[in-house]
């Protein structure tokens, strides 16, 4: 019995954060066992917000360190298939077959369309932006993917995705497999500012790569509850992103709930708090440091993944794609025409060759 596909991944804009595992790499990591996994380098998506030739000649080394990063979280490279986007002409192919299948004014509900345009200065939608949902439908398809791990801002685009296999399906036959969304257990981590979810543009984030020191800098430097001027003074819990941070990252519960009644009765400061949170988190990080240390060391890792990775998946959107042309009919269209167009030139052919003279002899 075959292996359902799960596919995911991200696009190559710098190192990953505690945000990204929060929202989709703890849940790569608990499910790329039990799945085939591939793992898209998204460089084409991050042409919809970041397409400047600067940009793009960051594309390499960036997809080397995101590949870093997935595997120092623990995914294993014997049982991942990494590949990069923009090395699989075919996707563009589907993408373009697929996006008849998808209104416009549906994919302008999509809500975090708008939010990624906000986010990159976009003054206006571009349409690559638009059809953002379309191209991850392509993504996802192109492999037959049949499981989806995903965070809250995703969750929209592959519900897109798995109406357009409906409609794919019902208007040509079955060709692809209706994905599976599994939600990421924790949708999102605020940023250490405070005032948005951890975003690399916003330069509110803590890096998987980052060192001890630049992890007690940041959280020292951490918002908190803003009305609090003394350690003395009653504090609140709720949507303060030292809290947060500690119930995600801190396993210790009864020191989470002691730090939280003693910060409710102005009987802690932010400092300990925020100490407690450095000490969570090098626990945390410390062996994710250690192994991108060991992938570091064997040079050339990475790269050999990503190739071996982009030729292997390149062969099966090859294979899709004849699949879906066959079905909807444009294989046989241009059949029709190229055996009429062979008929035609055997007939001028031949009607070209002069007629022997007559009475020639040998």
């Amino acid at each position: 019995m075959s292996i359902a596909r799960m596919l995911t991944g991200d696009r190559p804009t710098g190192r990953l954060h505690l945000g990204h595992y929060v929202g989709s790499i703890a849940n790569r990591v608990r499910l790329h066992q039990r799945y085939e996994s591939f793992f898209i380098i998204a460089d084409l998506h991050m042409l919809t917000t970041r397409n400047r030739r600067e940009d793009i000649d960051q594309v390499s080394g960036n997809a080397r360190e995101m590949v870093t990063d997935i595997l120092a979280a623990g995914v294993d490279p014997a049982r991942a298939t990494f590949y990069l986007q923009s090395a699989i002409p075919e996707v563009g192919d589907l993408n373009t077959l697929l996006q008849n299948l998808v209104t416009v004014p549906r994919l302008e509900r999509v809500p975090s369309l708008k939010d990624m345009a906000r986010d990159a200065g976009k003054e206006e939608m571009p349409y690559g932006l638009l059809g953002y949902p379309v191209l991850q439908a392509a993504d996802i398809l192109c492999v037959k993917g049949e499981v989806v791990p995903v965070g809250r801002d995703n969750a929209a685009h592959v519900e897109v995705t798995r109406e357009i296999a409906r409609r794919f399906n019902h208007l040509y036959g079955p060709v692809f497999p209706v994905p599976e969304l599994i939600p990421a257990d924790t949708s999102s981590l605020v940023g250490t500012d405070g005032a948005a979810k951890m975003s690399k543009s916003r330069g509110n984030t803590i890096a998987l790569s980052d060192d001890p020191a630049t992890v007690r800098r940041k959280v020292l430097g951490m918002y908190t509850d803003p009305n609090r001027v003394r350690a003395d003074v009653p504090g609140t819990v709720e949507g303060n992103p030292v809290f947060a941070y500690h119930e995600v990252f801190n396993p210790d519960r009864d020191e989470v709930a002691d730090l939280a009644q003693r910060y409710r009765a102005g009987r802690v400061g932010d400092v300990e708090v925020k100490e407690r949170l450095v000490v969570a988190l090098e626990r945390f990080l410390a062996p994710i440091r250690e192994r991108r240390a060991a992938i570091e060391a064997d040079r050339g890792l990475v790269d050999r993944l990503i190739v071996e990775g982009t030729e292997r998946t390149r062969q099966e959107v090859r294979q899709t794609l004849i699949e879906v042309r066959r079905a909807m009919g444009l294989t046989g269209a241009y059949q029709q025409v190229r055996r009429r167009a062979e008929r035609s030139r055997r007939r001028t052919d031949s009607a070209a060759v002069p007629a022997a003279p007559s009475g020639a002899t040998g």
